[in-house]
């Protein structure tokens, strides 16, 4: 096989001008990455000067000098109604670089741009080449007609479009309800790349892990006779591992199988990875790639990695809203900063993430195969709940050219195993029909994922969301779930094995310690308004390792991914990650403390979920053991009393647990007869290893305490002017009062209407809590009765704002109360999760 010869001599940069040497009859790739010049102005004409200078790949803000709040920004409102606003400074961004390239032309030159938004047009040498619309996909443009040779100058220009208003309404824009700023610029790399013919346009890998082996399956730009030759390499050594070869009978595609010797399967666990070499004797292409397969078991639902049971563990990372990030800057494409996240990721036993809602640069990727990551891929699609949100420009058609570059470009990374089409969007028939129409172009027949709208193929994901801290009593109520999420997609039995949890918190803290808007209510009432940010970060965690704990032992999720590793951080944003500083990489302390445990690849849960128990009892703890290992463990379980630092009791049980497998263990505890705050551990204990740890704390009250904490109105009697029932479900009066968190009830949608409870004596009254599901009440009152009809008002508002509210009032003898509503602050009705009533 010819030795392919890359000769690319990058001389000094003088005035934004590089200088490139080539050999016509091998494949040269050039990166134009660096400074570029830029300008802003219009979407016709390039402007006639250009004053400014931008990194590529990156984004328009980080221009020197800085341009005046490039791109889109959205309001609140217009995210509520979807709207695509401009930019009102400008309609494009366009940049300049000057190049010269020594020695004749071959016969391909190809221009590549990974990524660019808003979409791009290429003018070379004041000569329109071409356009490419979507916006998380490679654009390839034909150059060569357009080049100067022998040392001639080349002018290329790029434009991309200011905002979302340049997007055409038939291509996705990359709509998130939670975002802010949708900042264009060419984001991701920029190469020329040159050869002789035949030339290769892709090439796809299909590892087979059983006979070790690749099948390449060759495209080539036009039909060829003639000899391709292919190689495999490891990717590190260089050691060759397989030769084959073919004859090109005039054809555009060839395939081949290459026996690999002594070959090394890729997983997160040895992330091993190959280089295939493919020769036409005009072009010779490079694809790294790693012998691997990944399915699912739709029986068991499992995830099945080359061959075997694999439980995902793992994270979010949401680019975009990293890019509108304050401490962004150029951390996104640099390389050393990207792996050493991958790498922090891996400290806390995550073995896969979730792109989510988009694509970061494609070194991203790279970066992931090469430190064993597993990713689930998610198209950036969110139209949310709304059975009309499908944009009606976009068609089957339209869509389908996206998914389409979007695989071509993506299905050689082991990395990549989920080809995931959407989030949370349930208008999904374009979407599904696109996807069952696209999934055969992958030959390795990865799973896909459908969001929220309907799995297409047995075996395909469930995604789910089990977001609980919104409900009442949720904690508590973990003791009651199956462990089968009840969120995802919304169609009537279309959820069903594998499923995978890839987000649940719901409790985000910023890396300040401020709270964003969709978790102030959350903390005031979990842990009251005084609450210190010391407090919510320490219950942050130790609340999240419990949900990771309760999801990943009850065995029956395929993987369980939090959300999330990576996003944005600000006083008006939705959610948050869980760094204090990002460019250094340090997590929260509390989260790297006990997080970390709750991932372990062994894992345990102390399955207890109660906050208080009485003084003296005596009873009986759960604790289960997991093993996502392919080994068995064998080690001890301790559990202990603790308060403070202080153990109070101590026992010890051996515990051995076979691969892949779960163990349920019990110790028998006196619970403390003194008041107080106390904490049970129950610990995984090996030498030689860090103990892992399941913490759950308990109250012991006084009487006085215990009744001062009573909930008044739970099981108790409940009458309401009206019950709602829609689609054969009826939201109950006493679905108030019940002490669930997942029951709830709502009048019908008119006004006025009130919900009244009857404690069962006369008891002195003087707070009400009031837990809104979306539907709330604008104007109410609280009223109470000592005989159900007669009324006194004891608190009237009409700024009534939903979520968690707290009524204080005069101490107040009542043995009626009731909620009064006489304005409501949506088009529905009154409907509450929670209505609880305190001496």
């Amino acid at each position: 096989m010819n030795t392919m010869r890359i000769w690319i001599a990058l001389a000094a940069i003088v005035a934004f001008t590089t200088s490139i040497t080539f050999a016509a009859d091998a494949r040269t790739v050039v990166s134009l990455n660096g400074q570029w010049e830029i300008a802003e102005g219009g979407m016709d004409q390039p402007p006639v000067k250009f004053d400014r200078r931008a990194p590529v790949p990156g984004l328009v803000d980080m221009a020197a000098p800085r341009f005046e709040s490039p791109g889109s920004t959205v309001t609140l409102a217009e995210r509520r109604e979807r709207k695509r606003p401009a930019d009102p400074k400008r309609e494009a961004f366009w940049y300049r670089r000057m190049f010269k390239l020594k020695g004749a032309l071959p016969e391909v030159a190809r221009l590549k741009i990974n990524k660019a938004r808003y979409g791009t047009k290429v003018i070379l040498n004041g000569k329109a080449v071409g356009e490419h619309g979507p916006n998380w996909t490679p654009g390839w443009f034909d150059v060569k007609p357009f080049l100067k040779s022998d040392g001639g100058q080349n002018e290329l220009l790029i434009r991309v479009g200011a905002s979302l208003a340049q997007v055409p309404p038939y291509l996705t824009e990359g709509w998130d309800f939670e975002k802010s700023r949708y900042i264009p610029g060419i984001y991701d790399s920029v190469e020329l790349i040159m050869c002789g013919t035949p030339h290769v346009v892709n090439v796809q890998t299909v590892p087979d892990v059983t006979k070790k082996s690749v099948r390449a399956v060759i495209e080539l730009a036009s039909a060829a006779t003639g000899s391709v030759k292919a190689v495999v390499r490891e990717a590190k050594s260089g050691r060759v591992a397989g030769e084959a070869s073919v004859e090109a009978r005039s054809t555009n595609k060839v395939e081949m199988t290459i026996p690999i010797r002594d070959a090394r399967l890729w997983s997160p666990e040895d992330p091993f990875l190959y280089e295939l070499v493919v020769d036409t004797g005009g072009d010779t292409s490079r694809t790294r790639f790693g012998l691997r397969s990944f399915t699912t078991d739709a029986a068991s639902g499992r995830t099945v990695l080359n061959g075997r049971p694999y439980f995902l563990r793992g994270s979010n990372v949401c680019t975009y809203r990293f890019f509108e990030d304050a401490a962004r800057g150029g951390l996104p494409w640099d390389r050393e900063w990207v792996r050493k996240l991958h790498r922090r990721f891996k400290e806390m036993h995550w073995n896969s993430l979730r792109y989510c809602i988009g694509f970061p640069p494609e070194l991203w990727y790279e970066i992931a195969d090469e430190e064993g990551i597993m990713i689930q891929d998610e198209f950036p699609i969110w139209y949310g709940g709304r059975p009309d949100a499908w944009p009606k420009e976009i068609t089957q058609q339209h869509l389908a050219v996206e998914f389409t570059e979007w695989m071509r470009e993506r299905w050689n990374h082991p990395c990549v195993v989920i080809w995931d089409a959407q989030n949370e969007t349930t208008d999904d028939a374009v979407i599904a029909a696109t996807l069952m129409a696209a999934r055969g172009l992958d030959l390795s027949n990865r799973p896909w994922d459908n969001g929220w709208g309907v799995p297409q193929m047995p075996g395909d994901i469930s995604e789910a969301h089990p977001y609980r801290a919104g409900r009442k009593g949720f904690f508590a109520n973990l003791a009651n779930e199956t462990g089968i999420p009840d969120n995802g997609p919304k169609k009537k039995d279309a959820a069903r094995p594998p499923y995978l949890i890839n987000e649940y918190g719901w409790l985000w803290i910023n890396r300040d310690g401020t709270l964003p808007t969709l978790t102030v209510d959350i903390y005031k009432r979990l842990l009251g308004e005084k609450a210190t940010v010391a407090e919510r970060f320490h219950y942050y965690a130790r609340t999240l390792a419990a949900k990771t704990e309760f999801w990943r032992s009850k065995r029956l999720c395929a993987g369980v991914l939090h959300f999330c590793g990576l996003g944005y951080s600000r006083h008006d944003g939705q959610t948050s990650d869980h760094f204090i500083n990002v460019k250094n990489l340090t997590y929260e302390p509390n989260f790297r403390r006990y997080v970390a445990d709750s991932f372990a690849p062994t894992g345990i849960m102390l399955d207890f979920w109660g906050d208080e128990l009485p003084p003296g009892e005596k009873r009986d703890f759960s604790v289960v053991v997991i093993n996502d290992l392919y080994e068995k463990w064998a080690g001890n379980v301790r559990f202990r009393l603790l308060r403070g630092a202080k153990t109070l009791a101590e026992q010890t049980q051996p515990c051995e647990v076979a691969a892949l497998g779960d163990k349920r263990l019990t110790f028998n505890l006196a619970v403390p007869s003194e008041p107080g705050r106390y904490t049970l551990e129950a610990a995984l204990v090996k030498k030689g290893a860090s103990d892992v740890r399941s913490l759950r704390d308990f109250t012991v009250l006084t009487p006085e305490e215990r009744e001062a904490r009573r909930n008044l109105a739970e099981g108790r009697p409940v009458k309401a002017s009206s019950v709602l029932t829609k689609d054969g479900q009826t939201y109950r009066a006493e679905f108030a009062v019940d002490g669930k968190g997942d029951t709830r009830w709502s009048s019908e949608f008119r006004d006025p209407q009130w919900l009244a409870v009857d404690l069962g004596a006369p008891q002195m009254t003087s707070r009400v809590e009031l837990q809104w599901e979306g539907a709330f009440g604008k104007t109410y009152s609280i009223q109470v009765s000592a005989d159900g009809e007669n009324w006194k008002t004891v608190h009237t508002t009409s700024k009534g704002t939903g979520k968690a509210e707290v009524i204080r009032f005069a101490p107040t003898q009542a043995r009626w109360v009731r909620i009064h509503g006489t304005q409501r602050g949506t088009p529905f009705g009154y409907s509450l999760w929670d209505m609880r009533v305190y001496h």
